[in-house]
């Protein structure tokens, strides 16, 4: 039968694309029953009620992005590195834009300079800075990386670590060449775990000349909205300015580290740093 002219066929509103098919495959490799263990191609045709062909070629062009990741010995796939590598940027850019009135608050109480900071490796990568309006413009910490066990900020961000991992972590870092510095109030694994024990009790961590010579920090943990640390809270100054209100810092820090913390989802229990 011959449509009339200027009409086209009736088209489904929401087609069922390429894309949309693409994406339930990673949304069924993401469930936590499939996340560890992955899945295999026919296992994955059956739940999703596909032609076991089709998801083949779905999940080969998604391999070669680094979408998925194959199993060489179980021949199952799981999620691929490259999502995880965008899943982080967003999540920093997001947490970025909106640590920044936070990290203002702090700065016009403290009158001092204000850090957010990530974890990178065993390094820590500022991702923003915010400092007074009369204060000196000297080094950009922005994009700029220390190491963890040096800053207040580093300790903050693995002291959710399990015990096992901080202390084979620790130690292979401070066997390292030019790792252990005399300053440093950490100088074996056993250190760090109770640095990390006394972070959990008060909320906050504290150097006291053990980055740099006259420095002093503090800082607080932000988590996310399953509780996880995301980013950690910076404030450092010189010792002769902060370091008699080194404490009333921390707690500062650590009270609009939370109010972000709450911003991005987490539930503070009354009574637990």
């Amino acid at each position: 039968m011959a449509l009339p002219p200027h009409t086209t066929p009736s088209r489904d509103p929401a087609p069922s694309t390429g894309l949309r098919r693409d994406l339930e495959i990673l949304d069924l490799l993401a469930q936590p029953e499939h996340a560890a263990r992955g899945l295999g191609v026919s296992r994955i045709a059956r739940l999703l009620d596909r032609e076991k062909s089709q998801v083949s070629r779905a999940l080969k062009v998604m391999e070669a992005e680094a979408l998925v990741d194959r199993d060489p010995d179980s021949l199952e796939f799981r999620l691929g590195w490259r999502l995880y590598s965008l899943a982080a940027r967003t999540t920093e850019a997001r947490l970025t834009r909106t640590a920044g009135p936070y990290l203002r608050r702090l700065v016009a109480g403290l009158n001092e300079t204000t850090h957010l900071c990530v974890l990178r490796g065993s390094a820590v990568l500022t991702l923003l800075s915010v400092s007074p309006s009369h204060a000196f413009r000297g080094l950009g910490w922005e994009g700029v990386t220390v190491p963890v066990l040096m800053t207040s900020a580093g300790r903050v961000l693995v002291s959710d670590w399990a015990p096992d991992t901080l202390r084979s972590w620790a130690a292979s870092w401070l066997d390292e060449p030019g790792h252990a510095q005399a300053r440093l109030r950490i100088q074996a694994a056993d250190d760090l775990l109770r640095e990390v024990a006394a972070i959990r009790r008060r909320g906050y961590a504290s150097v006291d000349e053990e980055f740099e010579a006259g420095l002093v920090g503090v800082s607080a943990p932000v988590r996310d909205f399953r509780g996880t640390i995301v980013a950690a809270i910076n404030v450092s100054a010189p010792k002769a300015r902060l370091g008699p209100h080194l404490d009333e810092a921390g707690r500062r820090t650590l009270a609009v580290a939370r109010e972000l913390s709450a911003e991005l989802g987490h539930e503070h229990a009354p009574g637990v740093v």
